[in-house]
């Protein structure tokens, strides 16, 4: 059946209107977990090991009657709060953005027209659009819909869809979720059918989820491979730090005889040895690294995206609004083995009496109100050049829709004419589909396929369009068994976008092999595979051929093949797991509600913002707002980036914790004074903290980032290659500080002369 609202019966809600509910009523938000308190940040920091050894070392100095060290000590609890605290709403803000970024869209009819905005600013009495794979914003009241259906699992738990039905009774009672033909939808759920139009009952807090308590209590990162990694290597280092912090109390107190001191010098050394700026900093990384990210106009959904993103070697993209601008125009009509080139701006007189018909049934065979771009390129086309004939039907009602199917690749409607004589059929589609729908002679059909090879060459989409008449109900149940009769072809342009030539010889330059999949025609996907400059441009796989292999057959074939052609959205499932199969790292693009398991199974899933569904968004662990490829290569920048600033941040920690450690332990071994104090290694962690976490964190990316292969998944940050250069590097400044301390000893310096000279030469 027909999935279509007319906007010209909608009028809304006024901006003024809005924004006053807006006001009055709050933002259209479930409740949500607290921003966490300072008192929070405090408590989490009084539980951490650092600060239980801080106040260790204080009571230890206030036993030995030191007073002015016990209160530095405390001084630097402060700070380190501080600190804490300051980075803590760092990551903070940044995850805010990251939610206001990721918040639902709903399309509202405003001022009689329709517009996209935050789901968040949905308010009561908004008119909500809603349409196949869309997230319901808030509860509404249906007032128009055709075959519309709903998937409400969220809040009843069955799977079924319900169909929903129309209302404009206000005085109604809102029932419950569940149950077919109630004129009513409810927050979060999900259209799964069709079309419609619903008048806001009740947001946030109001809604049937807020009711129930299916809410979103808070947004926690889940934990990365990274993290896994790092906290596996503190715990390890904690460890070895407490065997040895009891090691050195021991040995302290019997060889010397003071076991204040003892505890003094051994929780010295757990401090010098514990690293509590890991976490830390990854922490603030992967927060502050979807943040830049989102700058690029991708959004993080995933944060184990991020580790991800550095390793991909293959990128799956649509051709359509990602290579292309998405701006479709009509370029060239043929009927009757007659061209018609619309290069400059049709008017009436410029489209002769013979090509008034394939526009007409071009226009019959597209949503009154359309979305798809060759749909509007059609509508403009028919405003231009049809207004003033008989050739625009608005008064015709829609019976029925054949949709696009997996076998065949055409639609057709169904009109019921003004005087409800007959039905007139419209059918367009790729036009060897159209061709086989006409049940056209192999000679004739040999003629279209050749005509459209010829019109794809010159990058042009094509599209075939046939009509039919029927007169009397019930309609057949397949396109097929209408008698069609074939009109011509309309050949469509999309510019492709200025930055992708520049961007796809980039990720070549980085080891990233792009794969362009697309519904085209292969001679129209070899041409713009050309102007963008994919490579090899010769060979071409199409979603026919691909359905006769076996698994195994295609494994083999993608492995030379980039360009895949007359796709379905079914078929790139398959392709991705052929390309994982391969061993490859595949970062896929989709938008449609069928993309979405391509999406989750894909290494990187990447939902299109601007006309991807939310089902596509919530099954990707990216989303490209501006549906850019060019915003996808900057993505994998950023992610190799991020990656490298986060290894050289941890190496750094590693390698100036070996002469913090060495210092604190070296002289215990061989009863020299000691040469590292608690204030010292205090003071040292702070200069740490912030220097790892700001300073790396803003380091510029490599010159030669995209010049190198993708990084192999499994490599792990602290590799043994890593590890040893740190070590290494840490034990050369562990050499140069432990010399000049023993040199100060040596030439009899006073004790604090020494440590000073020692402490000064470690910060340096």
């Amino acid at each position: 059946m027909a999935r279509q609202i007319d906007f010209s019966t909608l009028t809304g809600i006024t901006q003024a209107q809005a924004a006053e509910k807006l006001k009055n009523d709050g933002y259209n938000e479930l409740p949500a977990s607290q921003k966490r308190q300072i008192w929070n940040i405090i408590w989490d920091v009084l539980k951490e090991p650092m600060f239980l050894l801080l106040v260790a070392c204080g009571m230890i100095y206030l036993q030995l009657g030191d007073l002015e060290e016990a209160l530095l000590l405390l001084g630097f609890v402060v700070v380190i709060m501080g600190i804490t605290i300051v980075q803590e709403r760092k990551a903070e803000r940044a995850l805010e953005a990251l939610r206001d970024l990721s918040s639902p869209r709903a399309l509202v009819v405003r001022d009689g027209k329709p517009q996209r905005i935050s789901g968040r600013e949905v308010v009561v009495d908004d008119i909500i659009v809603l349409c196949e794979g869309d997230r319901v914003p808030a509860d509404a009241m249906v007032i128009s819909c055709v075959n519309f259906s709903v998937d409400e699992s969220l809040l009843t738990g069955e799977s079924v869809p319900v169909r929903k039905a129309t209302c404009c009774d206000t005085s109604i009672a809102v029932a419950r979720p569940g149950g077919d033909d109630l004129p009513f939808v409810y927050s979060g759920t999900l259209v799964v059918q069709g079309q419609g139009a619903a008048r806001v009952i009740a947001i946030g807090a109001q809604t049937e989820m807020g009711k129930i308590g299916k809410a979103l209590k808070s947004v926690e990162p889940e934990a990365t491979k990274i993290q896994k990694e790092t906290g596996k290597l503190v715990r390890n280092l904690a460890i070895i730090g407490g065997i040895c912090c009891v090691a050195v109390v021991i040995a302290y107190g019997i060889t010397r005889g003071n076991w204040l001191n003892g505890f003094l010098a051994g929780i010295t050394l757990a401090m010098a040895m514990l690293p509590e700026e890991f976490p830390v900093v990854l922490t603030i990384f992967l927060a502050l690294g979807a943040w830049r990210i989102s700058m690029h106009r991708v959004l993080t959904r995933q944060v184990p995206a991020l580790e991800t993103l550095g390793s991909a070697t293959v990128l799956c993209v649509d051709k359509t609004g990602t290579l292309t601008e998405n701006r479709m125009t009509i370029a060239k009509l043929f009927v009757e083995n007659e061209f018609l080139d619309l290069a400059q701006e049709p008017t009436s007189s410029a489209l002769p009496e013979k090509f008034h018909e394939l526009v007409e049934f071009g226009i019959l065979a597209s949503q009154k109100v359309p979305f798809d771009p060759m749909e509007k390129a059609l509508r403009l086309l028919g405003a231009h050049c049809l207004a003033k004939t008989e050739h625009l039907h608005d008064d015709w009602h829609l019976v029925q829709e054949y949709p696009l199917s997996k076998k065949l690749l055409a639609l057709s409607h169904v009109w019921q004419s003004s005087d409800g004589t007959e039905y007139v059929i419209a059918a367009k589609g790729a036009p060897e589909a159209i061709a086989d729908l006409c049940h056209l002679p192999p000679e004739e059909s040999e003629r279209v396929l050749a005509t459209t090879a010829d019109m794809a060459q010159k990058g042009l989409r094509v599209l075939g369009v046939a009509k039919a008449y029927f007169k009397q109900m019930p309609l057949p149940f397949e396109q097929h068994d209408f008698i069609f009769n074939y009109i011509g072809l309309i050949g469509l342009h999309d510019p492709v976008r200025a930055s992708v030539p520049n961007a796809v010889q980039e990720c070549y330059s980085a080891g990233i092999r792009v794969v362009m999949i697309t519904g085209d025609y292969p001679k129209t996907a070899q041409t713009i595979a050309d102007r963008v400059g994919l490579q090899p441009k010769d060979q071409v796989l199409t979603g026919p051929e691909i359905e006769q292999m076996s698994d195994a057959e295609l494994q083999a074939r993608i492995k030379t093949v980039n360009i895949f052609a007359r796709m379905v959205p079914e078929q790139k499932l398959r392709l991705v797991n052929a390309l994982k199969a391969n061993g490859e790292i595949v970062a896929m693009t989709g938008d449609g509600v069928n993309d979405a398991p391509a999406l989750k199974s894909a290494n990187i899933g990447i939902a299109m913002g601007g006309r991807g569904t939310d089902v596509a968004r919530e099954s990707a662990h990216l989303v490209l707002l501006d549906d850019d490829f060019s915003s996808i290569v900057q993505a994998m920048k950023m992610g190799r980036r991020i990656f490298d600033n986060l290894q050289k941040a941890m190496s750094y920690i590693l390698a100036v914790h070996v002469p913090i450690a060495g210092m604190s332990l070296i002289p215990v071994l061989l009863k020299w004074p000691l040469a590292l104090m608690p204030v010292h290694v205090v003071f040292l962690e702070l200069v740490i903290d912030p220097a790892c976490s700001t300073v790396f964190e803003a380091e510029a990316a490599e010159p030669n980032i995209m010049k190198r292969p993708p990084r192999n998944p499994q490599e792990p940050l602290f590799g043994f290659s890593n590890m040893l250069m740190s070590l290494l590097q840490g034990l050369s400044v562990l050499l140069v500080v432990l010399g000049v301390f023993y040199l100060g000893l040596y030439r009899g310096f006073v004790e604090s002369d020494v440590r000073t000279i020692t402490f000064t030469t470690l910060v340096v």
